[in-house]
């Protein structure tokens, strides 16, 4: 997989750490730089899971299907997890061939595989929706939350224009520790949301909606000026980089509560 160069340096750095002339520690951080695998169509970050503890998604936009099923398949010979965002049925068809355990999401619009899940997932994602035509972003951001070891609650068909609709599921806003909200048309169900609990809001536009709506910049404008606090925006259905975050959220929050444990 390396270039010689660079499989001589693997070679000389873990003979050092079994002669005790660095430490593990040590050899990690530097294996965090270490190259990736060159196909000529693509450059396989391999190291993307050391360095941030999730591996390299692939998005199918713009691939031809041999390519998504090339790249899939490197991925999953190297690594834990694959996620495939963005996939067309035809896509889906290479990838299932070229990873035959892989699952395809038709309406999330993904390709899903993983070695074996953790026992236990961390609760504390809500992913809430507008409406039920946001279904493919926020399962998007579902699937990249359960990916990373978090088990997400659903959410869905809760928009402003049946308010009573959300607010009859107040309790699970208030035991969510991070919420994503996705929604297109006019984007305002982030603001009621955040206007209702103290936990980060993650919102997310989609290009649902009628023309004015521009495919997803009214709503991107709607959430970039939420006047409730705590609000962040990903980019127009963006699912994959929502979840990710939120996922990532929690995880840290789940560090500090077990830090502050250890201390009392």
């Amino acid at each position: 997989m390396f270039p010689v160069m660079e499989r001589v340096a693997l070679d000389n750095l873990l003979r050092d750490v079994a002669e005790g002339r660095i430490s593990p520690a040590a050899a990690a951080s530097r294996l965090r730089s270490l190259p990736f695998e060159d196909l000529e169509i693509a450059k396989i970050d391999h190291h993307r899971n050391l360095r941030t503890g999730f591996p390299e998604a692939i998005l199918a936009s713009g691939k031809t299907p041999n390519e998504c099923g090339m790249i899939a398949s490197r991925i999953v010979a190297e690594g834990d997890r694959l996620l495939v965002t963005r996939v067309d049925s035809v896509q889906a068809e290479a990838i299932c061939s070229a990873v035959p355990a892989a699952r395809y999401y038709d309406r999330a619009r993904c390709v899903v595989w993983r070695d074996a899940p953790p026992d236990e997932l961390l609760d504390g994602i809500l992913i809430c929706s507008a409406g039920t035509g946001d279904f493919p972003t926020a399962e998007e951001a579902a699937i990249t939350v359960e990916l990373m070891d978090c088990n997400p609650v659903r959410l869905y068909d809760v928009g402003v224009a049946g308010l009573h609709r959300l607010l009859d599921s107040l309790d699970t806003l208030g035991v969510a520790r991070v919420i994503v909200v996705v929604a297109g048309m006019d984007g305002a169900l982030p603001s009621v949301v955040a206007g209702l609990t103290s936990v980060p809001v993650i919102a997310v536009p989609t290009s649902v909606g009628y023309g004015s709506s521009f495919e997803g910049l009214a709503a991107l404008l709607t959430m970039l000026n939420a006047c409730a606090p705590g609000v962040s925006v990903v980019n127009i259905d963006n699912g994959f980089g929502a979840g990710y975050l939120a996922a990532s959220i929690l995880k840290q929050v789940e560090i500090t509560d077990d830090v502050r444990g250890s201390a009392s």
